[in-house]
C-alpha cells in the first residue's frame, strides 16, 4: 500500500500548518525530514531538511503507530509554521521520497473506514461537521460522528439477528416435536425494532432541514415591504427595494441563522394579476416556492388576508406599522416587531426540529423506509405460525442487510467514490 501526505489544515496562510502522513512508510518521512521518529504520541520539536540537507523550518513532529491513529495506520505529522512557501517546501520534499504520493480527496477518511475506524455514518457526520455553520449543525453530526447512530444499528441488529435464529433454529428442526413455540419472542424482537425504525423516520425530515437547512418564505403584494424586510434581517442590502412594482422578479435567497438553525430566506414576487410576461414568471415561482417552504411569513395591509391559502405555523404581520399606526404590525423604519417576529419564527422553527432524529440523508431514510417494510411483513407472516417462518426470517434477513449497508458493511461501492469526492485533500 502506498504511504500518502497531504496538507491536513486550511489551504493559504495560517498561524501553523499540519501535513499529515499516513501508510507504512510513514516513519521514514520523520526520519528523512526530522533526522529520527520521536516517541509515539509525544510532540518533539525538531528541524526539518530536505533530501539535499537545507533547513525547511522549525516544526513539531507527532508519530501515531497502527491501530492508533486516525486512518488506522502508522501516522507521521508535521506542524510546521504556516506559510504558502513553508507548505511547498515541506510537501516538495515528501515527493522525492520513494514510494510516497499525494493523497486523493477524502482518501484519509476513506482509509479510517476501510480500516474500520470510522463506519459510514460517521465519515459522512465528518463531512457534515467540516461544513456546519450553525450550533444545530455542530450538534447533529457530532452526535453521529461519536457513533450514536452506529451503535443503534448494531443494537437494532443483533435484535434481528436473534429473531432470525429463533426461526431458522425452527426451520432447520422442523420434523422434530420441539415443545417450544418462538412466535411471540420474535414478534417482541420485531416489533421493538420497527418501533425504532419508524421513530427514526419520522424525525428524519426535521433532521434533513437542520442539515440542509429550513426555508422561511416572505410572501406578499407588491410594495409591501418583503424586500425590505430581507434586507433588515440579512443586515445588508440583499434585494433591490423600489417604489415601482414588481420590481422582485425572481426568488432572492439569504442564508443566515435564526435560534442556531440555518436558514434560508426567501424574499419573493409580489402577488398581484399582472399582463407582465416575465413579472407573470416570478409570480409563478414566486407561489410555488412559497408552497414548498417551511414556514411562511405574510405582509399584508390593515384588513387585509394573506394572497394564499396559510398552512399551520405560517405567521401574519401587518406591514409599514409607522404609516398604518397598528400597534402588533411590524416596521422596518422603526424597528417596531422585527425583534419579535425573529423570535416567533425561530420558536416555530425551533419546535418543529425538537424531534429531530439522526437520519440526515436520503440514503439513510431509504435503508430505514425498506427496512421497516420488509419487518412489517416479517410481522405479519409471523401470523401463520410455523408454515411461514421462511418467509418471516428471509423478510428479517433483508432488514439486517439494509442496516449493514447503512454503517457500509455491504453493499456501498458503488456510493463510496461520490461520498469521498465531496471531502477535501488533507480529509
Amino acid at each position: 500500500m502506498d504511504t500518502i501526505y497531504a496538507l491536513a489544515s486550511a489551504p493559504g496562510k495560517s498561524g501553523v500548518a499540519v501535513i499529515r502522513v499516513s501508510g507504512p512508510s510513514a516513519p521514514d518521512a520523520a526520519k528523512a525530514l526530522a533526522g529520527s521518529v520521536p516517541e509515539a504520541r509525544k510532540a518533539a520539536l525538531r528541524i526539518l531538511r530536505d533530501t539535499d540537507g537545507a533547513m525547511l523550518d522549525q516544526a513539531l513532529v507527532l508519530v501515531f503507530e497502527e491501530g492508533a491513529s486516525f486512518t488506522g495506520e502508522r501516522v507521521v505529522e508535521f506542524h510546521t509554521h504556516g506559510s504558502i512557501a513553508i507548505q511547498r517546501a515541506v510537501l516538495r520534499a515528501l515527493s522525492q521520497l520513494p514510494g510516497f504520493r499525494l493523497a486523493e480527496p477524502g482518501e484519509f477518511t476513506r482509509r479510517a473506514l476501510e480500516n474500520q475506524k470510522l463506519d459510514l455514518t460517521q465519515v459522512e457526520a465528518l463531512s457534515d461537521l467540516i461544513e456546519a455553520q450553525t450550533e444545530s449543525q455542530r450538534v447533529q453530526a457530532m452526535q453521529v460522528l461519536v457513533g450514536r447512530l452506529g451503535e443503534r444499528v448494531e443494537e437494532w441488529r443483533r435484535r434481528l439477528i436473534t429473531a432470525a435464529s429463533l426461526l431458522e433454529a425452527t426451520i432447520d428442526f422442523a420434523d422434530e416435536d420441539l415443545p417450544i413455540d418462538v412466535t411471540e419472542d420474535v414478534r417482541d424482537h420485531l416489533e421493538s425494532v420497527l418501533k425504532d425504525l419508524r421513530a427514526e423516520l419520522k424525525g428524519s425530515v426535521a433532521a434533513e432541514r437542520i442539515r440542509l437547512g429550513f426555508e422561511v418564505a416572505i410572501v406578499g403584494a407588491p410594495n409591501i415591504g418583503k424586500s425590505s424586510l430581507l434586507n433588515e434581517l440579512a443586515g445588508r442590502d440583499a434585494a433591490i427595494t423600489s417604489e415601482i412594482a414588481g420590481t422582485t422578479r425572481d426568488v432572492i435567497e439569504v442564508h443566515m441563522e435564526i435560534a442556531g438553525l440555518p436558514v434560508t430566506l426567501l424574499d419573493t414576487a409580489g402577488l398581484r394579476e399582472t399582463d407582465d410576461p416575465v413579472e407573470k414568471i416570478g409570480i409563478q415561482r414566486a407561489r410555488q416556492r412559497a408552497e414548498s417552504a417551511d414556514l411562511r411569513v405574510f405582509l399584508v395591509g390593515p384588513d387585509e388576508a394573506p394572497m394564499m391559502e396559510s398552512k399551520p405555523g405560517d405567521l401574519v404581520r401587518i406591514s409599514k406599522a409607522d404609516l398604518t399606526g397598528a400597534s402588533t404590525g411590524i416596521s422596518v423604519k422603526t424597528g417596531q416587531g422585527i425583534g419579535a417576529l425573529v423570535e416567533e419564527i425561530g420558536d416555530v422553527l425551533s419546535s418543529r426540529s425538537r424531534d429531530a432524529g439522526m437520519i440526515t440523508r436520503e440514503r439513510h431514510r431509504i435503508a430505514f423506509r425498506e427496512g421497516t417494510e420488509a419487518l412489517e411483513t416479517a410481522i405479519s407472516r409471523l401470523d401463520l405460525g410455523p408454515a411461514g417462518y421462511d418467509i418471516t426470517a428471509e423478510e428479517v434477513r433483508f432488514s439486517i442487510r439494509r442496516l449493514e449497508a447503512l454503517i457500509g458493511r455491504v453493499d456501498v461501492e458503488s456510493l463510496l467514490d461520490e461520498i469521498f469526492s465531496t471531502f477535501c485533500l488533507g480529509k
